[in-house]
């Protein structure tokens, strides 16, 4: 079964309330999408841990043939650090 873009962003959001989300449908077949995640919760962490954050966040959709998401490509980063004027 194929997973809307709808809902791979609720869930996101769902762990990173204050994430910038964007999803974009790749084949336009409901199961393989593209995924940029910006959020403060990335600052510090490497890549790797950042994308099994966000496939925690997804709780299994992506887990073996049976899954609902066949192939997710995400690209995560903390934010821009904000330069202080003085």
């Amino acid at each position: 079964m194929a997973m809307q873009a709808v809902e791979i962003e609720r869930m996101i959001r769902e762990a990173f309330p204050e994430a910038t989300v964007e999803i974009k449908d790749l084949a336009g077949d409901g199961n393989h999408y593209a995924a940029t995640v910006v959020a403060e919760a990335f600052r510090g962490i490497s890549r790797v841990k950042q994308h099994q954050m966000v496939y925690a966040a997804l709780k299994g959709k992506m887990d073996g043939p049976a899954g609902e998401l066949h192939a997710l490509a995400l690209t995560t980063r903390a934010p821009a650090a904000q330069k202080e004027e003085g």
